[in-house]
């Protein structure tokens, strides 16, 4: 007699199985009806009114994989696991991470299968195919499997939780082979509780096997990645995840569009548990056929075309046309700040584009971006692709703490636009280095200047003579009344950007414009020039293991000492040469030559200090306090080597005289020291 709930009379031996009928957990398709239910394309019975109809499963739940060649995207994973269960190597432990909705409880559940399986006459072992009819595969399928226990570490972070677990390891399995525990969200364990569980996962009993589930890795203990085979569950690509749900929509018998496909699954972000869920709630709302437009709309993003649109027109600096894309996008109750999103990651798709060309051969992109997007990275350059893409995701950041989304999304387009008049700082410095002359081709591929460049060379030309920023001057002014390339796209306004660079440069001194080289007088100024370039190895080794023999630039001559390197000489000569565009000689020479530049500031120091203890009043203040002793001598006029700016012809240093002009005099120094002052007469 069947029970209540129209299940089949128990079996009559002494353990009772639990009934194999009814939609279980994993998504186990349901028997057909007996009375009163259609079957639905799947097999599954259709819903119907009344006591013991079947309820709805979502599709996430009905189309969860069973077997490892229902998982997506995850080839490398499902081959080692082959592997391991064909050769018996199979693991004690394993550790699953990834995003949410990639298979990870899925995957633990089939590893637990696979280990129970039994086949259909009860005489099979560990398959990497399991049989799916057999009593530990239904049960496990409908998860109530006693052998198969599930923890969930989120509630359950304790260490009396993992105490259970290993108290449970104890005890050999009820009616399966292998006792598998499945810990989901493993990192959400206390350390106690990690600490308590190491033992046991490192030599457990040989009925025992451990799968962790985890979203953030970083978050266990070393110690327990160590004891387990890691899995890395990627997130499964667009195409996949759009060819997957195609084919469950045929099988749900539902038609939609290969556009709301592609929404869908690039809204899923590599989860298929997303991408169900969203794919479910588009069925729901299509009293149709499910299309691009009214997937859209669900997801509150733009058109894909209003993104390309929205892109072309700030890219051209056109404020008006991007105004009306969003406006559009605005009244169809798109967010504003999800659409500076879309349109970051188009900027990205199409610097990949320009990046690598061979993606436009692919299937991995859509159309749209193959054919719309590839037209825009040809027109547009890397650097400015990379300014739109910092000045948005800045932009991005605003949107979400601004008390008006809609405004500072509109702002942060009309600051685009704007900066698609200019041109970019690279293509500003090439203009600056090069003594004003225009550059050869815009950011986008066009002509940066408006007018022809040889107005620019006779607005300078008549000068006679006259200076570099008068030249870009003329350059700008030309420019602006010409039709010339535009900073992002060829064949735009260029005026404004051309005009722009004129002023700046003019603004800039000559000598600014076209830097002279540094004037190298001294040994010393050479040493501070390595300084300034930042090259510490080699500029200590010029202070403390370089003698000086001879210094005529652009030739010197040097006695290293034997703990210099021997690549000194040519390191020194082509950092000279490359700063100052001639060509220098360094030659090696066994001659004694001055003191290092370290010796001759230590002998220096030791001179001021000298002067300063023969000074009559510093001489009585040390007779006066027996222990004093003069620390430091401090004078503004010597350079960072401790030496004073000027030096004799002989190379010897020229004294100054102690307290000219930083420290006056306090006396003569003729002066007696009196203990007193003498009393008034």
């Amino acid at each position: 007699m069947s029970g209540l709930f129209q299940d089949d009379p128990p079996p009559t031996d002494d353990l009772p199985t639990p009934p194999q009928d009814g939609p279980g957990l994993f998504g186990d398709a349901a028997p057909a009806a007996t009375s009163g239910a259609t079957s639905g394309p799947t097999g599954a019975s259709a819903p119907a009114i009344g006591l013991g109809a079947t309820p709805y499963r979502v599709l996430a739940r009905k189309y969860r994989p069973t077997r490892f060649d229902d998982l997506i995207g995850q080839e490398a994973m499902v081959r080692t696991l082959r592997n391991a269960f064909a050769v018996g190597r199979v693991a004690h432990a394993f550790m699953l991470t990834g995003v949410r909705g990639v298979g990870k409880t899925t995957t633990a559940r089939i590893i637990a299968r696979a280990l129970n399986c039994v086949g259909p006459d009860g005489a099979g072992g560990p398959t990497a195919d399991p049989c799916g009819v057999c009593e530990n595969c239904v049960a496990i399928l409908a998860d109530r499997h006693p052998d198969v226990l599930e923890m969930d570490a989120a509630s359950r972070t304790g260490v009396d939780d993992v105490r259970e677990i290993i108290e449970a390891t104890r005890f050999r399995p009820m009616q399966a082979r292998t006792k598998v525990f499945v810990v989901d969200e493993v990192h959400m364990l206390s350390r106690a509780a990690f600490n308590a569980l190491l033992k046991t996962l490192e030599e457990p009993p040989p009925h025992v096997k451990f799968v962790f589930a985890t979203t953030e890795l970083r978050k266990v203990p070393i110690t327990v990645l160590s004891r387990c085979q890691r899995f890395d569950l990627r997130r499964v690509r667009i195409a996949e995840l759009a060819q997957h749900f195609a084919r469950i929509a045929g099988q749900e018998q539902v038609t939609i569009e290969p556009a709301a496909l592609d929404l869908i699954a690039r809204a899923a972000d590599g989860s298929v548990r997303d991408g169900l869920s969203l794919l479910d709630q588009a069925i729901a709302q299509a009293e149709g056929s499910v299309t691009g437009a009214q997937v859209a709309d669900m997801l509150g993003l733009a058109d894909r075309d209003a993104v390309f649109d929205l892109l072309e027109a700030v890219m051209a600096g056109k404020p008006a046309a991007a105004l009306a894309v969003t406006d559009r996008a605005y009244e169809r109750g798109a967010d504003l700040g999800t659409l500076l999103q879309d349109l970051l990651e188009l900027l990205h798709t199409i610097t990949r584009l320009k990046s690598v060309p061979d993606l436009r051969r692919g299937a991995e992109l859509p159309e749209a971006e193959r054919t719309r997007g590839a037209d825009l990275a040809d027109r547009l350059s890397i650097p400015v692709l990379g300014r739109a893409w910092q000045m948005l995701l800045k932009g991005v950041a605003e949107v979400e703490t601004a008390p008006d989304r809609r405004a500072a999304a509109e702002m942060v387009l009309i600051r685009l636009c704007h900066v698609a008049d200019m041109p970019t700082p690279g293509d500003l410095v090439k203009r600056l280095t090069a003594g004003g002359a225009p550059a050869q081709a815009a950011p986008g591929g066009g002509q940066a200047g408006g007018g022809s460049q040889a107005g620019g060379s006779q607005a300078g030309g008549s000068q006679g003579g006259g200076s570099q920023g008068s030249g870009v001057q003329g350059s700008g002014v030309q420019g602006g009344g010409g039709s010339g390339g535009h900073a992002g796209f060829p064949g735009g306004t260029g005026g404004a950007a051309t005009a722009m660079a004129g002023s700046a440069a003019l603004a800039l001194p000559a000598a600014e414009l076209a830097p002279a080289a540094p004037r190298l007088a001294t040994f010393r100024d050479v040493a501070m020039l390595v300084k300034e370039r930042r090259e510490a190895m080699l500029h200590a080794h010029l202070v403390h293991s370089v003698h000086v023999v001879r210094f005529a630039p652009p030739v010197i001559e040097l006695r290293p000492e034997p703990d210099a390197p021997r690549d000194l000489a040519p390191k020194l000569g082509a950092l000279l040469t490359e700063v100052t565009g001639q060509r220098w000689t360094i030659a090696l020479s066994t001659a004694a030559g001055e003191p290092t530049l370290a010796a001759q500031g230590s002998a220096a120091d030791a001179q001021r200090r000298q002067d300063a203890a023969d000074h009559p009043l510093v001489r009585a203040i040390l007779d006066t306090f027996p222990g004093a002793r003069i620390e430091t001598v401090h004078d503004a006029q010597v350079d960072d080597y401790g030496l004073p700016a000027h030096i004799g012809s002989d190379m010897s240093l020229v004294e100054t005289p102690l307290g000219e002009p930083d420290m006056p005099d306090f006396a003569p120094p003729d002066a007696d020291f009196a203990d007193e002052m003498e009393p008034d007469a």
